[in-house]
């Protein structure tokens, strides 16, 4: 991996080298500051000073070359206007053709604006993080509060590319109007809006996306994956063409694809009958929570030995994960005539053990083209959300009771066999169409001269997006923190090889990302998890009633995500979407609580709803963010961002399932209001540390 500041030299305009960051300048100077502490000649409140003042220095630089450059692309712009409404009055072909490349002439030389500023933001993060991490302080927090708010921000025009909105509109809009649109008068303003296929156009709106984070619903899907696109705009996409070929295999994503919605159905179509069962079984209802938690508490383990073996090999571990939930499906459902909640348990382990949602996700960051990656990462989150509702309506259908050769086949125990036939029939279908994807003989001698246990993850080198969790732009903090040496220099650029390891690299901001994700993924897991003894015990509800509450939340997954990807996310910052959501999710669960009597269907839904409504948009921010804070050694390797991130919501439903166990000794009419309050405890720390957090999420 090439240092960033090898790559800031490599990668510049070389006409504008003196106007961009003087990187390593600011390293050395972090460097001496550091030394001077040692010694005790440097006070922090001077350090800050004088570390501000230089920054100051490096971003007006960056802001006044900025504002030249949209002077002069302005200046062209004016010029072509005329040229345009001369041409309007005396149309000619050949002119016309003409003026359509000059637009497109400024329009390159608008992307290599864009460039610059992109390469300059990046450089400006990673000085502020270096220093933060050299010192110890919450010197972002500080920066970015007092700059960034600031009426004459020239921080806000390097990250917000102030004015450049009015450029790419004037290209965008002419070269539209100079398309021919066969008789109509559509503009760009207009909706529907008429296609413009034009290369320039959309390199800009890619580039200009990338700067503002802006999303769609798309993106906004491919947030919940964990699988982020990396739109490193200073790759050329050939290379990326070239490195991919061979790899990608249509039935082979449609296969990972199909085993997430396989494995989502398995997790949540026992979700109305779980307390049924376990009665069956002389078990209180209340028990349903640790046979539901009894697949996460697997889960946490095949987590991270499917991340290693993907390293190595995609097919292999789809295969023994189909066996695996196979054979876990069938002692689900024998248990009812063993009459053992040890089988049944054992059952849901052995589910646990099957999940291959690491290897789902590493495909799709692997292989699968950089063009349609994202919209393989949505529909990776769309079977998901598919399998979710779709688990608790099946097991609504499966009313029946009857016996074969002393085999049972009821309510409780049909989800069990459908499930078995179900994972049967895939495994055949697996065995057949899945192709393994060929692997690049560097990858295999890098993984070979590392650990091989942990360290294979290096495989991705060279990837577009070798990412699980994509981490922001192409930053990698740690890229020359040591002595200047190569071999510390290629130390600090590992991927962690432990959980230790992993934890030493986690910042604040990353840690309260964290625990964000632990908080949504509890209070949605007491929410689903619980929604059958509640609604008995409250409202008399038959399981069909639930199966049927619990489909509707898990049909609002898509809805919800396609309102806040396509326009919520685009009027603001993710940060204030985070903690608008996270507040929200607090009141659903303060309404959830039983205080007045009696306790009312309405009340319940409402609540629950927000409650699970107000998490979907949280999550998708929250990874968002997540994915721009989290240091580059968590990319690669199977210690990565992305299993750390799953492992933290795993540990958060094994809890919640265990809580809803545990509570259910004080009797099921203390349950809800138990169970509701270490939700609500950590609801308002995750809202607390955000507040603490919320200028380094700038």
């Amino acid at each position: 991996m090439v240092a960033f500041g090898k790559k800031l030299k490599e990668r510049s305009i070389e006409e504008w080298q003196e106007y961009y960051i003087n990187y390593k300048l600011m390293k050395k100077k972090v460097k001496q500051y550091g030394r001077q502490i040692e010694v005790g000649s440097l006070d922090s409140p001077h350090l800050r000073k004088d570390f501000s003042r230089m920054l100051d220095h490096q971003i007006e630089k960056i802001a006044l070359f900025m504002l030249e450059q949209q002077g002069l692309l302005s200046s062209r712009l004016q010029k072509l206007r005329e040229w345009h409404e001369a041409l309007q009055d005396e149309p000619d072909i050949s002119q016309i053709s003409n003026l359509r490349e000059a637009y497109r002439s400024v329009g390159q030389d608008l992307l290599k604006l864009l460039l610059f500023i992109d390469m300059n933001a990046i450089g400006i993060r990673k000085i502020l993080k270096k220093f933060d991490k050299r010192f110890g302080y919450r010197f972002t927090n500080y920066y970015v509060k007092t700059r960034a708010d600031h009426p004459y921000s020239q921080l806000q025009q390097v990250f917000r590319h102030v004015g450049l909105g009015a450029v790419v509109g004037a290209i965008s809009r002419n070269l539209h109007e100079l398309q021919n649109n066969q008789g109509s008068y559509l503009s760009i303003y207009d909706q529907p809006v008429v296609p413009l296929q034009d290369p320039v156009v959309d390199s800009i709106k890619n580039a200009v996306d990338r700067l503002t984070h802006s999303t769609n619903f798309l993106n906004f899907m491919a947030q919940h994956a964990l699988i982020m696109q990396d739109e490193d705009l200073l790759i050329p996409q050939d290379e990326q063409a070239d490195q991919e070929e061979g790899r990608y295999h249509f039935m082979s994503l449609l296969l990972n694809l199909a085993n997430t919605f396989l494995y989502m159905v398995n997790t949540y179509i026992i979700v109305p009958t779980a307390d049924d069962y376990s009665m069956s079984l002389g078990a209180a209802a209340t028990v349903c929570g640790v046979v539901i938690g009894a697949m996460a508490v697997a889960q946490l383990f095949s987590s991270v030995y499917f991340s290693a073996w993907s390293n190595k090999s995609y097919f292999k571990p789809l295969i023994f994960s189909s066996i695996v939930l196979f054979f876990g499906n069938l002692l689900y459902a024998l248990a009812y005539d063993f009459n053992s909640l040890a089988l049944l348990l054992i059952g849901r382990l052995f589910c646990g053990f099957g999940s291959a949602r690491a290897v789902n996700r590493r495909y799709i960051s692997d292989c699968v083209p950089l063009k349609i990656r994202m919209q393989a990462s949505a529909g990776f989150v769309s079977a998901s959300a598919l399998g979710m509702a779709c688990g608790p309506a099946l097991a609504g259908l499966l009313q029946t009771n009857f016996k074969i050769y002393n085999i049972t086949f009821n309510q409780d125990t049909l989800p069990g066999w459908v499930m078995a036939v179900a994972w049967l029939m895939y495994l055949v279908w697996l065995a057949i169409s899945f192709r393994e994807p060929a692997r690049e003989p560097e990858e295999t001698s890098t993984s070979n001269e590392h650990n091989s246990a942990v360290q294979d993850g290096n495989m991705e080198k060279g990837l577009k997006n070798p990412l699980l969790l994509a981490s922001d732009e192409i930053e990698q903090d740690e890229e020359d923190d040591g002595d200047g040496s190569e071999e510390s220099s290629e130390d600090s650029r590992k991927p962690a090889n432990s959980f230790v390891a992993a934890y030493k690299l986690l910042t604040p901001s990353v840690k309260v990302q964290l625990l964000i994700y632990f908080m949504l993924k509890y209070a949605m897991e007491i929410l689903l998890s619980e929604s059958s003894v509640v609604t008995t015990y409250y409202f008399g509800w038959s399981m069909s009633s639930v199966s049927i509450f619990l489909f509707c939340l898990g049909l609002t997954v898509l809805p919800v995500n396609l309102v806040v990807g396509s326009y919520i996310s685009n009027m603001f910052e993710d940060r204030q979407i985070l903690l608008a959501s996270e507040i929200m999710v607090c009141v659903g669960i303060l309404l959830s609580f039983h205080v007045v009597i009696p306790y009312t269907v309405p009340q319940y839904v409402f609540s629950g709803f927000i409650m699970f409504v107000s998490a979907e948009v949280l999550e998708g921010v929250n990874l968002s963010l997540l994915s721009r804070v989290m240091s580059s050694r968590l990319s690669r390797g199977t210690y990565n961002g992305g299993l750390l991130s799953t492992e933290a919501g795993t540990i958060a439903r094994v809890i919640a399932d265990a809580t809803i166990t545990v509570a259910g000794f004080l009797g099921q009419n203390m349950l809800l209001n138990v169970t509701l309050l270490p939700s609500l405890i950590i609801c308002v720390g995750s809202i607390v540390a955000t507040c603490f957090t919320y200028n380094s999420l700038y």
